[in-house]
């Protein structure tokens, strides 16, 4: 997958916005104002490109212990909650998606009830 392909599909989802409160080369992907994807630009460009995506701790160790050579601990990110999945691998576009998926779920999950909400009306 091309970053371009995944910056799409990211803010094509529901109260998504995109930013790069680190550096000019990371781009980040939140859902009301909560971190889902971190993309770095530059490593797109270098051929070698990942994202970092959130996960469900148990899920994560799975995925790592299955895909050692595509899904790994987080970089410069919490391991136990974060995977860097890299997508020019042998990892299939569509199982990308559903991690992505995956990872938006989990912050839209995890917000207050009065957010939740607000998603849900369109409201944000």
């Amino acid at each position: 997958m091309h970053a371009e392909e995944i910056r799409q599909y990211c803010i094509a989802k529901p109260a998504v916005t995109e930013s790069f409160p680190f550096d000019e080369s990371t781009l980040v992907f939140k859902v009301m104002n909560k971190m889902f994807a971190l993309l770095s630009l530059e490593k797109f460009e270098q051929g070698s490109g990942s994202i970092n995506l959130k996960c469900d701790p148990a899920w994560a160790e799975e995925l790592r212990g299955e895909h050692p050579d595509d899904i790994l601990p987080g970089y410069h990110m919490n391991k136990k909650h974060w995977n860097t999945v890299e997508v020019n691998g042998g990892l299939a576009p569509k199982f990308i998606i559903e991690l992505i998926d995956h990872s938006y779920e989990l912050i839209v999950k995890s917000l207050p009830k009065k957010m939740k909400q607000q998603l849900e009306n369109g409201d944000y």
